[in-house]
């Protein structure tokens, strides 16, 4: 019984004090400073998702712009002489004026190269199977071990 009076007289405290004008106003401030916060961050949360919306636009307008203008380059070798030069050697077997075209035997143009070693090819491919964390764990032990790196 006693709590039920102690639980009843704590209600009856805090009723008593929703009279007082002096706790209803500073409460009234407390709830609009919480609205006004609460806005405020939701606002400062908008902002930034609008900024990194903007920021996302304007790389990939910098990308397009870039590519655009890798193009224009492009083209622009297209229509240039040295480029038309080149293909028309390439294409038509055309040469300039006065040049003469010396024609090779394949085994006499492959007795002047030299052979590459060969590379082992289950050895690559372990390498690049690796996950990146495994790769830069290695990576990291044979520099403090002082080792050689394998990759390169």
């Amino acid at each position: 019984m006693q709590t039920k009076s102690h639980y009843k007289n704590t209600v009856l405290a805090i009723v008593n004090r929703l009279n007082d004008i002096r706790f209803v106003g500073q409460l009234l401030f407390l709830i609009i400073v919480l609205l006004v916060s609460w806005s405020g961050v939701k606002v400062i949360q908008a902002n930034y998702g609008l900024q990194k919306q903007i920021s996302v636009l304007k790389q990939q307008n910098n990308i397009q712009q870039l590519q655009n203008e890798n193009l224009a380059l492009q083209n622009q070798y297209y229509n240039s002489n040295q480029y038309l030069e080149l293909s028309a050697r390439e294409n038509f077997g055309l040469a300039a004026p006065g040049e003469k075209e010396i024609i090779v035997p394949r085994q006499a143009a492959l007795n002047y190269t030299v052979n590459l070693p060969s590379i082992n090819a289950t050895a690559v491919l372990s390498k690049s199977h690796q996950p990146a964390y495994q790769t830069n764990f290695e990576s990291w032990v044979n520099f403090f071990l002082h080792r050689q790196n394998s990759n390169n």
